[in-house]
């Protein structure tokens, strides 16, 4: 595993990888909340078959928050992403996203289905704002006091922060949940702050998943949703109709999973991985 920084159109980004150049590559892109890290244990067990590239969103982790609060929309964002790929050598790749990652992981396919070969979403690029019916200053109060409030220890952070009560975890998991702090005055924050959460959230209001998913190609393209709560199972179930509808894509139902699915059951991620990417295309180098 190596990080580094690298400057994207004005930006300081982390970035993550583990595996070797040459190899098929395999990008991940984390939920609100989320780093690089998050995707740890997945790119550990594929290192030696892919070249795994993992960034810090902007406003997470190590990497600074957009200047322009605009470049959260999803048609920006993926111009970014561009700009960023040209700059890691990067002309297709298999995409790997979680929860916001993947309503950005769809809308780039969208835009860009050439030099995407492949996409799992972990359970995001579903959950529609209109569907779901929550005003957005409400869902933007909950980060304000989520991403604002601290602890006074590591250990209590990662109890209270990272894992939830019946989690499972390990020492990768343990060394991502300490990638998660920011610390401050002796205290233990989330690194992600809550204006940038509002500005995320803003373009996910804005960019309703619903009025592009019918331009989203379907093939290669694979849902892993999460199973509980039990009781998000009505809202999950109708979502994914449509989902489904629109984009002929695959559904799997992972049992016995959160919203942090890939923590949850990073076995059934791989073995989809296995299932529906190859590990003998080569990329192709990136030209200008």
């Amino acid at each position: 595993m190596k990080r580094y920084n690298i400057e994207c159109a004005g930006t300081s980004t982390q970035v993550t990888e583990w595996g070797e150049s040459g190899r098929p590559v395999i990008f991940c892109l984390h939920g609100l909340g989320g780093t690089s890290l998050s995707f740890i244990e997945l790119a550990d067990a594929l290192k030696h078959d892919y070249r795994i590239v993992s960034i810090d969103a902007p406003g997470h982790g190590k990497t600074a928050p957009f200047t322009d609060e605009r470049d959260y929309q999803f048609a920006r964002f993926s111009n970014w992403l561009n700009q960023l790929f040209e700059l890691l050598h990067i002309q297709d790749f298999y995409f790997l996203s979680h929860s916001w990652g993947s309503f950005i992981a769809l809308f780039y396919q969208k835009e860009q289905p050439e030099r995407v070969r492949g996409s799992i979403l972990i359970d995001g690029g579903y959950q529609s704002k209109r569907l779901r019916g929550t005003p957005l200053e409400e869902e933007a109060a909950f980060y304000e006091t989520d991403f604002e409030e601290s602890v006074a220890t590591l250990e209590e952070f990662l109890d209270v922060a990272v894992y939830g009560p019946k989690m499972r975890r390990s020492p990768l998991l343990d060394l991502a949940g300490q990638d998660f702090v920011r610390m401050q005055d002796g205290r233990y924050y989330w690194h992600a702050r809550a204006k940038t959460a509002r500005a995320i959230l803003t373009a996910m209001y804005q960019d309703e998943i619903l009025d592009f998913l019918d331009d989203v190609p379907g093939d290669n393209l694979v849902l892993l949703r999460a199973t509980l709560p039990v009781s998000d199972e009505p809202f999950r179930q109708e979502a994914i109709a449509i989902w489904q509808e629109k984009t002929g894509g695959t559904v799997i139902a992972a049992p016995s999973t959160s919203h942090i699915l890939h923590w949850d059951d990073p076995e059934i991620v791989l073995e989809t991985i296995r299932e529906n990417w190859s590990t003998d295309d080569v990329s192709v180098p990136f030209t200008r």
